[in-house]
């Protein structure tokens, strides 16, 4: 598989995520059908071409934690799209998280 193409359907796959809810980059690798690829779903949202399209500062990893170094303005414009979500945003030792049993979108994903 070309790289765009595993781009292209890491873009669909978070377009997916509705407003108010937050997915895993292990969910996204999952529903492209390349599990164990989370580290590249997250490449691929870092040069995301659309951003405004395409929600990435709807994912966050295995841990709920926000991204320290969020493409498009660092993890404080993270923290506040989603906070404007209605997605409730937590400091711990330095870091940002969410709640995933609270935020966390299944919909058409079936792993993490």
């Amino acid at each position: 598989m070309r790289s765009n193409d595993f781009f292209d359907k890491v873009y669909e796959a978070v377009k997916q995520i509705p407003q108010g809810k937050v997915a895993t980059y292990g969910q996204i690798a999952y529903a492209v059908g390349a599990p164990r690829c989370a580290r590249q779903v997250g490449f691929a949202l870092h040069v995301n071409p659309q951003p405004f399209v395409i929600p990435c500062h709807r994912v966050v990893n295995r841990f709920g934690r926000l991204a320290p170094a969020f493409a498009f303005g660092g993890v404080g414009v993270q923290a506040e799209l989603l906070k404007n979500e209605g997605v409730a945003v937590y400091e711990k030792d330095g870091e940002y998280f969410v709640d995933l049993e609270k935020y966390i979108y299944r919909g058409a994903f079936t792993a993490n």
